[in-house]
This record gives structure tokens, C-alpha cells and sequence, in this order.
């Protein structure tokens, strides 16, 4: 297992696969002047939400077989502030017969060495009319493998 597996605040932005800046808002500041626990969770958004439609081409609007997610998880590790802009990572790191679960880093301006945050996003695909998992479609596959 490697040393980024058993702790992800040892992974650096060049681990993950996937990046996407993010700029925080003044409004993403708490009265402390850090950013808000929700802003964090927002910039996980952000980029599994970017990284879906720009990479895999996944249209919520339009597909009967789309990723839904079901389970999501921040964990802090230093402040992030604005006017900052957050550099997000990504890699693919479990796949299932439905599921793909991201791992996350959230890293500052000035440390692509060590995430300010790390955390994943987890993501079924769901057959909308039947409201059940269903099995992910094999070009998203093809697409996850080459981001592990």
C-alpha cells in the first residue's frame, strides 16, 4: 500500500490525475475568515461535477442511465481563504459493477504539496425510470480506468 494510500495528506497535486482551479468568493469566508466547511464541500462538487461532464460526457438533463451521488466525505486539514484559488485534484479509486468512488485533494496556492482538505465523492449510476442502480455504461468505464 503507498504511503499517499494510508494517508492521503501525504498525496501531492501531481498524484491525481484530474485538475480543475477552482476561485474562491469573498462569500465563501466564514466570520474567521477561512473558508466555510460548506465551500469545501462545494469545491468537491465542483470538480467530480466538471470532471463527469467534460470527461466521461455524462448529461444529468438528457441520459436514462446517469451517476447519482450517495455518499460524500470533506476532511480538513489546513485553512483555504479567498481571495485563493483552490487547485482540485482528482483520481478514480474504487470502480464497482454501478459505482465510482473519487478521491479528492483540495490544495492551495501556495502548497501543491500537501491538500489544505482531502475527501471522496461516490457516485452510482441509476436507471431513471426505474429509480435502481444500474450497471455503469462502458465508455464511462474505459474513461475512469485512465484516471486511476
Amino acid at each position: 500500500m503507498s504511503e499517499e494510500a494510508e494517508d492521503p495528506r501525504k498525496a501531492s497535486l501531481a498524484t491525481y490525475p484530474y485538475r480543475l482551479d477552482i476561485p474562491t468568493r469573498f462569500g465563501d469566508n466564514d466570520m474567521l475568515g477561512h473558508a466555510n466547511n460548506v465551500a469545501y464541500n462545494r469545491y468537491i462538487e465542483t470538480v467530480v461535477t466538471r470532471f463527469q461532464m467534460r470527461e466521461v460526457g455524462v448529461d444529468w438533463a438528457r441520459d436514462r442511465i446517469a451517476p447519482v451521488a450517495v455518499e460524500t466525505l470533506c476532511r480538513f486539514h489546513r485553512s483555504l481563504s479567498f481571495p485563493e484559488t483552490v487547485h482540485a485534484g482528482l483520481r478514480v479509486g474504487r470502480l464497482g459493477n454501478s459505482s465510482v468512488t473519487f478521491l479528492i485533494g483540495l490544495f492551495g496556492e501556495d502548497n501543491p504539496a500537501a491538500p489544505a482538505a482531502t475527501g471522496h465523492f461516490i457516485h452510482v449510476f441509476s436507471d431513471r425510470d426505474k429509480h435502481t442502480a444500474a450497471p455503469m455504461p462502458d465508455a464511462a468505464r474505459a474513461v475512469y480506468e485512465r484516471f486511476r
